[in-house]
């Protein structure tokens, strides 16, 4: 997959004149084309130019242009660096997903418990409902037997 960049941008990238980058297209170490009159450089092919890497000895060299040598021992403490960085981050996932299910199972758990109150708060509604409808049954039977009484005491008075 080939991504293109201007030329200038691309100097600034890589943080070389424009004449080092046209000299390198020259070369034929990077790969450009010319667009509706702007001068485009590959991105995936710069990448390859600069970052060409040498074993001199015990040492790493980057970029022939620039003479910066990097010490073995910096770049395996570099990647023990990482490593343990990235170990760090594993575990510390590890830790987030396991109190994401710990807390998941207390909310399970909660709902699990407020639906048994629940359903027992229904047992009880309806078990209040039963001893109301009886409770006014008892009453309407209440109120019929006493104006059967005071209706006959009042018919007797009433005779006499």
């Amino acid at each position: 997959m080939e991504s293109w960049i201007g030329l200038e941008e691309f100097a600034a990238l890589a943080h070389l004149d424009k004449e080092k980058v046209l000299e390198m297209v020259s070369n034929g170490a990077l790969k450009s084309k010319q667009e509706n009159g702007v001068f485009l450089i590959d991105a995936n092919s710069g990448t390859q130019a600069l970052v060409q890497t040498k074993m001199a000895g015990n040492a790493v060299m980057l970029a022939e242009s620039t003479n910066i040598s990097v010490d073995s021992d910096f770049v395996e403490k570099t990647i023990g660096t990482i490593l343990s960085l990235h170990e760090k981050v594993v575990n510390s996932k590890e830790e987030t997903i396991s109190s994401v299910k710990n807390e998941n199972q207390f909310l399970k758990d909660a709902l699990f418990n407020t639906q048994e109150v629940y359903e027992d708060d229904k047992k009880t509604i309806a078990i209040l409902r039963e001893q109301l409808r009886v409770a006014q049954e008892e009453i309407e039977f209440l109120k019929r037997k006493y104006r059967l009484m005071w209706g006959k005491a009042i018919d007797t008075k009433a005779k006499e």
